[in-house]
Order: structure tokens, then C-alpha cells, then sequence
């Protein structure tokens, strides 16, 4: 009877241990793949999902169809639905083709080309790039990260800002859309371009003037850089149009709540007073936040308000709101956008009033 000693210290095991023992660690890692499966599977199935949610409310809707029915056939709820529905139709095409048209220079302008067409003194090039907003169309959606592309390509700061508040308030969509919502005042259209492009080359001026370095955090890469310039150009609409869709139905909304619900006593409050009514206005632009393609309309149905307030309405909204306090904080950091936001916010009221008064 032979006897097997066993392996000395220090000496390796033989393969089919080390084999058992290999075999022993896959099985505790599929183990514990399948444990952390099962637990995210479980995890996902006590949240609600889009298509149980969509069912959840189509149930209740049909529960409650009858009160739902009356509520909707009060004349008040038809005159909401009235205002809504018009100015999202009214706006929708604007706001679709301006989508595609910022994501189009978004992917495929590259920033290169304004760095070579903008002169290298940056009071000359904050001016340049301020006019280049009216042909190159682009909601501030698309601005702000086009901004911080410069920003990154060496072209001066004041430049760029100059650029991002101009390009959604002054392009040719923008001012088609101002024009086709007030048909009866045309002057409209053209006391819109001044005034922006006033602010905007002003605020541009301000910046290279008190502007300091250690504000303006320097801007990330594109989150579409690296990608196909067909799926970049695609993801860009998706986000957009996703994105300035939904601003569009809340800014409609209110207005109709504007039009149908506020008692008339409290709007013609605020619009008797030619200061109130900037302000109101202005304020609300900030709030809403609705895309520069499609603000007009919104605009054109507050008419207890004056042309000037209005356009204080236009003015503001492109370049200071909710959402791109958001993104210029996250592009340029908070110091930059806790002072540059107000600082145009305070400016552009200004100049919409001092520019209505002349032009309107």
C-alpha cells in the first residue's frame, strides 16, 4: 500500500487544487451577480415605469370621466383650452425648425470658424460676435454650450458671452416668429433686434471691462464630442426638442391661466402701471423659461399688457431664465452666473424700456 506524503512548505499546490479553487471563486462571483440582479430587479419593480403610469392615469381618467367631462365644459376651461392649443400650434414649427437649426451649427460649424472670423481685439470682436447672432441661428438651449466651445478654443470671454445672448434673441428665426405673432405691429420685430443686441454688446463690454478671470470656470468638453457627427446632431435634437417642448406647454399654460383664470382686475392692475408692467413681465420671462422660437406668441396673447412690457418679455427671456441659469452655472461655474445673470437681467429691463419708449 503506497502512502502519499504530502507536499512540502513553500512548494506549489498541485493544478487541480488551485483548479477546485478557481472554480469555487466563479461560482461565489455568479452568486453574488445573481443576488445583486435579483435585488436591482427588485428595486426596479416598486417604481413606477412610464407605460404603468400612462396606465394608471388613463384608469383614472375613465373613473373620473364624467367630472372630468364637466370640468371640461365649463366656459372657462374652454376658453383655457382655446388659448393653450393656439399658442403651442402657433409655435411648435418655429420652435422644431429652430431646433434643427442649432443643432446643425452646434455639430457641424466647428468653433474654429468664429475663432478665425472674430478680430483679435476683444472690443472689436464683442461686437462682431454679437451680430453674428442674426445669422447664425441657435436657441440658448444650444448658445451655452456653443459659448463655452469658443471659450475653449481661445476666443476672449467677452466675445462668447456676447455671442450666447444674442444668438437665441436675435436670429432669423427668432425675429420671423416676432414678426408672424404681431402682424399688426411691426415695429415689434425691430425694437426686439436693438434692444438685444444692445444688451448683449453691452453685457460683452462689461465683462472685458470688470469681467474677472478667477469668475469664469473654463468650460468642459461637449458631451457630443467624441460621437459621429450624425448621432451628435441627433442627440442634440432629441435633448432639444424634448427640453424647449416642454418649457413651450408650461409657458402656453400659463398664459392661458393669464387669459382665462386671473381676474381681469389683477392684470389690468399690473398693466395700468407702465414700471409694473416691465417688471411683471420681465419676471415672468425669468420664470417661465420658454424657448426664444416660440416666447413670441406667448407674448402676443398677454394683451392687457403694453408693446413695451412686452417686449421687456422678449428681451429678458432669451437671455436670462431658470433653465440657463443652470446651464451657465454648469458650463462657466456658480461665481460667473450669480453675477453675470442679474447683472443682464438688470440691463436688459432697462434697455427694453428705454428702447420701447423710442421705437413703439
Amino acid at each position: 500500500m503506497a502512502i502519499t506524503k504530502p507536499p512540502p512548505r513553500g512548494t506549489a499546490e498541485p493544478d487541480d487544487g488551485r483548479e477546485e479553487k478557481a472554480q469555487d471563486g466563479e461560482k461565489a462571483q455568479d452568486g453574488e451577480k445573481a443576488h445583486d440582479e435579483e435585488k436591482t430587479h427588485d428595486e426596479a419593480s416598486r417604481h413606477l415605469t412610464s407605460p404603468l403610469l400612462l396606465t394608471l392615469v388613463l384608469l383614472t381618467a375613465m373613473m373620473f370621466q364624467d367630472p372630468v367631462r364637466r370640468a371640461l365644459a365649463a366656459p372657462v376651461m374652454q376658453s383655457w383650452m382655446t388659448v393653450f392649443v393656439a399658442v403651442v400650434l402657433q409655435a411648435l414649427p418655429f420652435l422644431v425648425l429652430g431646433v434643427l437649426l442649432s443643432a446643425a451649427i452646434a455639430v457641424f460649424v466647428p468653433p474654429s470658424f468664429f475663432a478665425r472670423a472674430l478680430p483679435e481685439r476683444p472690443a472689436l470682436a464683442v461686437p462682431v460676435a454679437g451680430a453674428a447672432g442674426a445669422v447664425l441661428p441657435g436657441c440658448e438651449c444650444a448658445s451655452v454650450p456653443v459659448a463655452g466651445a469658443l471659450v475653449r478654443r481661445g476666443v476672449a470671454p467677452a466675445a462668447a458671452l456676447a455671442f450666447l445672448l444674442s444668438a437665441p434673441a436675435i436670429n432669423p428665426i427668432v425675429l420671423t416668429a416676432t414678426a408672424v405673432a404681431f402682424p399688426d405691429d411691426p415695429g415689434m420685430v425691430l425694437a426686439r433686434f436693438v434692444a438685444s443686441l444692445l444688451v448683449a454688446c453691452a453685457m460683452g463690454w462689461l465683462w472685458q471691462r470688470l469681467g474677472r478671470t478667477d469668475w469664469l470656470r473654463p468650460p468642459a468638453r461637449s458631451s457630443y464630442d467624441g460621437r459621429s457627427r450624425g448621432a451628435a446632431f441627433w442627440g442634440s435634437v432629441r435633448h432639444d426638442v424634448m427640453h424647449a417642448g416642454g418649457f413651450l406647454v408650461v409657458g402656453a399654460m400659463a398664459a392661458a391661466t393669464l387669459k382665462a383664470v386671473v381676474p381681469a382686475e389683477w392684470l389690468r392692475a399690473a398693466a395700468g402701471s407702465p414700471v409694473l408692467s416691465v417688471l411683471v413681465l420681465a419676471v415672468l420671462a425669468v420664470l417661465l423659461s420658454i424657448c426664444s422660437e416660440a416666447d413670441a406668441f406667448v407674448a402676443a396673447s398677454l394683451t392687457q399688457f403694453s408693446l413695451t412690457a412686452r417686449l421687456a418679455f422678449l428681451v429678458v427671456g432669451p437671455m436670462v431664465d431658470l433653465k440657463l441659469f443652470a446651464m451657465q452655472a454648469g458650463t462657466f461655474g456658480r461665481a460667473f452666473a450669480l453675477r453675470f445673470a442679474p447683472a443682464t437681467f438688470a440691463l436688459a429691463v432697462v434697455v427694453s424700456a428705454l428702447t420701447g419708449a423710442v421705437l413703439l
